[in-house]
């Protein structure tokens, strides 16, 4: 495997999928498309592979087409030492020469969707190119295609689009997890003020130095102010950062409709219903928003563990959740430089809207890691649920709801149920809502005879939950220690 620089923080499992890629010596290994949204590092990441294994990298800006063509033929004029740069008329003559002037080694063309939005018919000349007996086909020159529009990305390789069936390679480059983002921002011991921090720049790695001057909160007690100075100042980037991740998107013609839908998801109405009644529309109406979110991959449709017909759906990114649940509401005062006075109205609604989902979902997230640890066997499912109670006229909400897989003719199988207090003490009473909610499980069909159940807390548990757990191994504790101790994977 090519040797990862020093410089470059994680990221393991990206670079060796790009170094298997550039080290093949199939003959077909000629395509690799790599996306993921912006300030996660791919162009740090295709960077680095350029410089240690040599190669052209191009980075396409939002140009017309022939501005393109004169900024791509400036760049392969470079690339070679010769100065000037390549005339060309389109994008048919550009390609070609890629090809001749790069017949061995990796070009990278970063943001790709810049150039296809220009020139729509590139997709087309690069199928062409690696179809047999294609100029592609006389070369060893590998191409990866780069992006951050993830609607654009994820459609070049879908359905009948001229490059699918021609990538050997598919790289998301994601968010770090919760475990690599706190030893990234340095608090990987400091378990609560992690997950506050989480809560808010999640694992997106430019944040922790471009945005904010490498300014970073060095104890819990530090995190009041270092919100106040890094996160709600106007004159700090990352003030405004939530405002452009969603106006880059190219398929969001409607800004002011697509905020009003994640503030709907932000502040808890996160079914379609609930979204459309938040926003006074039909739910019809609001479908092709939340298919352009989905695809953008700024949120996320989940399934009810209990109910296959019901989903719900969450930001994927937090900053945008804070954004919506708390600066926007105070934005007036914010732009004014009254962080301050805002924070102060703010901060119980941020722990109670923004860190206890948060951390439900980290507490879902731990749990798919480490399942094999907690319950012997891979859930086919980790999800929150609902599980009506008709007797008591109201529906339990599970946090962490663990299913097996499904198997023809056997009852649905619940692995473990699991409730998530961020800021309370838990004891019995929480206990007591995870068995009630197995018994109504057990009377609608499912099978919970083995049934695990989990308390997760961000404040501890009482003497009698911690004694019920010494009986009985099927009550599993998880506190924030135990929550970061251990590798994801």
């Amino acid at each position: 495997m090519i040797r990862k620089p020093e410089y470059v923080f994680a990221r393991d499992a990206e670079w060796a999928a790009l170094s298997r890629f550039v080290e093949s010596e199939a003959p077909n290994t000629r395509l690799g498309v790599v996306s993921g949204r912006r300030r996660q590092g791919k162009t740090f990441l295709l960077n680095a592979l350029v410089e240690a294994v040599g190669g052209f990298y191009f980075a396409a800006s939002e140009d017309t087409e022939t501005e393109g063509l004169r900024r791509f033929g400036e760049a392969l004029a470079f690339h070679t030492g010769g100065g000037g740069r390549y005339q060309f008329d389109n994008w048919d003559q550009a390609v070609d020469r890629l090809y001749a002037t790069v017949p061995d080694g990796i070009v990278v063309i970063d943001e790709f969707p810049y150039l296809t939005k220009a020139s729509p018919v590139l997709p087309s000349l690069f199928q062409r190119a690696l179809d047999p007996g294609g100029i592609a086909r006389r070369s060893n020159t590998k191409i990866l295609l780069c992006g951050s529009a993830m609607s654009v990305m994820g459609g070049l390789l879908a359905g009948d689009a001229p490059l699918r069936g021609r990538a050997s390679l598919e790289l998301i480059v994601s968010p770090m997890d919760y475990l690599t983002a706190a030893r990234f921002w340095g608090c990987d011991s400091e378990h609560e003020l992690a997950v506050l921090l989480h809560s808010i720049v999640g694992g997106t790695p430019a944040y922790r130095h471009e945005f904010i001057y490498s300014d970073a909160p060095s104890s819990l007690a530090e995190f009041d102010d270092w919100v106040i100075r890094a996160v709600l100042n106007p004159v700090v980037p990352l003030f405004r950062e939530a405002r452009y991740l969603l106006a880059e998107e190219t398929e969001i013609r409607d800004p002011a409709l697509y905020h009003a839908v994640l503030g709907a998801i932000a502040t808890g109405h996160n079914t379609r219903g609930g979204i459309a009644g938040y926003l006074g529309r039909p739910s019809t109406h609001i479908g092709h928003p939340l298919t352009v979110l989905e695809d953008s991959r700024l949120i996320h449709r989940e399934q009810d563990a209990f109910k296959p017909g019901k989903f719900t759906y969450r930001i994927t990114e937090p900053l945008i959740t804070f954004y919506e649940s708390v600066m926007r509401r105070t934005w007036s005062f914010l732009e004014r430089g009254l962080a301050g006075q805002a924070w102060e109205v703010s901060r119980s609604g941020f722990l109670s809207q923004v860190v206890g989902p948060h951390f439900e979902e980290l507490c879902r997230e731990f749990t798919i890691a480490n399942s094999l640890d907690l319950f012997g066997e891979l859930p086919g499912q980790v999800s929150p649920g609902v599980v009506p109670d008709p007797s008591n006229r109201r529906s339990i909400q599970v946090d962490v709801a663990a299913v097996a897989p499904g198997e023809a003719g056997a009852r649905p199988r619940v692995i473990a149920l699991g409730e998530a207090k961020w800021g309370k003490v838990m004891g019995l009473r929480h206990l007591e809502r995870l068995r009630r909610a197995g018994e109504l499980l057990a009377v609608k069909g499912y099978d919970t005879g083995g049934m695990s159940l989990l308390c997760y807390s961000g404040a501890g548990f009482d003497a009698e939950l911690r004694a019920a757990s010494a009986r009985d191994s099927r009550i599993v504790l998880i506190d924030l220690p135990r929550l970061y101790g251990r590798a994801a994977g």
